[in-house]
């Protein structure tokens, strides 16, 4: 377990963020904060570190800001340029 699994509590996205995570994966959920929540519990997962964490799940990379535990976006692998 890491810093980042360790405060899954912490972990929040604002509005403009959830709009942009539906409308990057092209889902239709409504808990945004959860889904997330639980793509970074799953065991099979790499997470990188710098101003933001970056963490590599499934098909997908999720932003999360690493101050203030805010999902930014999400992007499929195949399309995620940083």
């Amino acid at each position: 377990m890491n810093y980042l699994t360790k405060n899954l509590d912490k972990i929040h996205t604002t509005e403009m963020g959830k709009s942009r995570i539906k409308k990057n994966l092209d889902i239709k959920i409504e808990d945004v904060d959860e889904w997330c929540k639980r793509k970074i519990k799953k065991s099979d997962l790499a997470i990188q570190r710098g101003k933001n964490w970056y963490v590599h799940t499934d098909d997908l990379i999720i932003t999360i800001n690493a101050s203030s535990y805010t999902v930014i976006t999400a992007h499929k692998k195949e399309t995620f340029k940083r």
